[in-house]
């Protein structure tokens, strides 16, 4: 039996699962965008692993991720939320969801969708997406969550040159960037 030779990092199942299906894969989708920039920010001092195993009650408990839907949540959301041991239950990271959820719908608002603002970057750098995140009011989005983020949806390809995925994506990457100039 052949193994593939994948990038380091990916050592549980979910961490293979995800590293194998969705991470590096360029996302056009709003949701999925928002989600990802969810999970990163709660990632933030933990491993994504942990992020990975909670990642099915995040879903659920902030409405699949609909940024509308997320926007509309009260302090005694917040508060109920605080109390579920599926998620991360840090004050400052649940309530940013919901700060995000409305920063959000703002950039969808200004760019007609928030992949639109990621594009109109050019060439984009995590120092210059955290900068402007933050200008615009979002939370957990230093360059580092910035870095992470833009990994996993694909705007940057950082799988091990060793890794059967690295070359797969490479391809479509440029691919990716042909058709959104």
């Amino acid at each position: 039996m052949v193994t593939k030779s994948r990038c380091r990092w990916a050592k549980s199942a979910l961490d293979v699962r995800y590293h194998d299906r969705e991470w590096g894969v360029p996302v056009r989708s709003d949701r999925t965008l928002f989600e990802m920039l969810i999970l990163e920010g709660a990632q933030a001092g933990l491993s994504w692993t942990t992020i990975l195993a909670k990642r099915d009650r995040y879903r659920e408990v902030f409405a699949r991720f609909d940024p509308a839907r997320v926007a509309r949540y009260t302090p005694a959301d917040v508060k109920r939320l605080l109390t579920d041991p599926g998620i991360v239950r840090n004050r400052l990271k649940v309530a940013g969801t919901v700060t995000n959820a409305k920063r959000f719908l703002e950039v969808q608002r200004e760019f007609g969708s928030f992949a639109r603002y990621l594009r109109s970057f050019g060439k984009i750098t995590a120092e210059a997406l955290s900068r402007d995140l933050k200008k615009r009011g979002f939370t957990f989005v230093g360059p580092t969550i910035m870095y992470a983020f833009m990994q996993a949806v694909g705007i940057v390809n950082d799988h091990e040159r060793r890794c059967f995925r690295w070359k797969q994506l490479q391809a479509r990457t440029a691919r990716s960037a042909v058709r959104t100039r």
